[in-house]
């Protein structure tokens, strides 16, 4: 084992459990200077909240997505519209403060209420077919699909078009959040997400002149006060955002709760026997396996944070998994515990001006989600050794390459 002095969110392994890493990291480095990225990271509950409200002094802006070779630039400005604008994720007030306010629009919440029945019926509908083989990679047949059916049908791509739709919402991730792709990936998830351009080019054409009631619809319809609407380049780095926010991170976070459903079959037995428990346990998975790790800011000046000064210019990875297993905060942070009454405090949406704007839908999708899996599949069980399963390399994003299960169906 690496001395924590020379590990880094780099590493494979603090990658595939990072638990002791940011154990350690919390108690002797709160500010770790990571030795391979440069990046400093933050790890400490009341630090990282701290950080998410200094908006004037850490920049979302880093920049991730326009650090690339000349060669992925002309890809985008050759074939497509240019790279992604700064809107959401990776925009700072006042600029950010439009953006969200209309975007808003789209996650009011008598319509994220009204879509429950539709999830409901989507995540059935999914079971049905692989209900009777009594195995499947639950992470591609189930966590993967929901939230992609899910997003899509808003974003009004046809059931036929869902594999392409899911390959451009790889490349946005990818693009978005990661810095480990060499310069041949870059390029191609620069032409995916240029062929995603291209496409939603003609279903923005589409819809404005013949809205629907979904959520693109809504987009281009929205209006706050005198302020101009989503121009068409605008409109394709939101919903690039929404890709991720929306699709991303809840089907990681939908795998993670399987495992952990596996790993605590008394607490499995327990949602049940009480149903009105499965939003607590979907609170309670956020928190233990957190499907954003940490994102990045950079420092506009120099701050100070646990004692350790960070300079101006430095990137800033906060460290959400690690503030949520914080045992200032969390007692017996490791352990999952769907009873714990401080669960939601969690900050696996981020907070303040940041918050995942699409948290009421995630959750609503991971709740319903677990109990469509629970209920219906019995006696479920990894179908490979726990020591075989993997996550997808990312500094940023936690989530499983495969989570192959078996099962016995359960009776009606």
């Amino acid at each position: 084992m690496q001395e924590v002095f020379q590990q880094s969110l780099m590493d494979q392994d603090v990658q595939e459990c990072p638990w002791s890493f940011y154990r350690k990291i919390r108690d002797e480095h709160p500010v770790y200077v990571d030795p391979k990225t440069g990046f400093y990271v933050i790890t400490r509950y009341e630090d990282v909240v701290r950080a998410l409200r200094m908006t004037d002094v850490l920049s979302s802006k880093v920049g991730m997505q326009r650090a690339t070779s000349d060669a992925v630039q002309r890809v985008y400005d050759e074939e497509g519209y240019g790279s992604m604008l700064d809107t959401l994720a990776t925009n700072d007030p006042p600029s950010h403060t439009r953006y969200r306010s209309l975007v808003d629009r789209a996650f009011v919440a008598p319509r994220v209420r009204s879509m429950e029945g539709y999830i409901h019926e989507v995540a059935h509908r999914l079971i049905d077919t692989f209900i009777e083989d009594g195995a499947t990679d639950i992470h591609r047949s189930f966590s993967v699909p929901l939230p992609m059916t899910v997003i899509a049908d808003q974003l009004g791509v046809p059931r036929e078009d869902m594999d392409r739709f899911t390959e451009w919402s790889d490349a946005t991730a990818a693009v978005m959040v990661d810095l480990m792709a060499s310069e041949e990936e870059q390029i191609a998830y620069a032409r995916s997400i240029v062929e995603f351009q291209h496409y939603f080019v003609e279903q923005i054409e589409i819809r404005r002149h013949d809205p629907a009631d979904d959520m693109l619809s809504t987009l281009i319809a929205a209006r706050v006060g005198n302020e101009r609407p989503l121009d068409t380049t605008e409109l394709l780095s939101v919903i690039q955002h929404l890709l991720v926010a929306g699709n991303e991170t809840t089907t990681n976070a939908l795998s993670a709760g399987i495992r952990l459903l596996i790993n605590n079959p008394k607490q499995a037995e327990k949602l049940r026997e009480d149903r009105s428990l499965y939003g607590q346990a979907a609170e309670e998975v956020l928190r233990v396996d957190s499907p954003v790790q940490g994102l990045f800011r950079v420092a506009l000046e120099d701050v100070e944070f646990s004692g350790t000064k960070i300079p101006q210019g430095a990137v800033i990875s906060l460290r959400f998994g690690c503030a949520n297993h914080d045992d200032r905060r969390f007692e017996y942070p490791e352990r999952f515990d769907m009873g714990r009454k401080n669960s939601r405090r969690h900050i696996a949406f981020g907070q303040g001006t940041h918050f995942c704007i699409g948290a009421m839908l995630a959750r609503s999708e991971l709740t319903i989600g677990l109990q469509a899996i629970n209920e219906r599949l019995n006696n479920l069980r990894l179908a490979v050794p726990e020591e075989e399963l993997r996550h997808v390399p990312s500094l940023a994003l936690r989530g499983y390459q495969a989570l192959p299960v078996a099962f016995d169906k359960a009776i009606a």
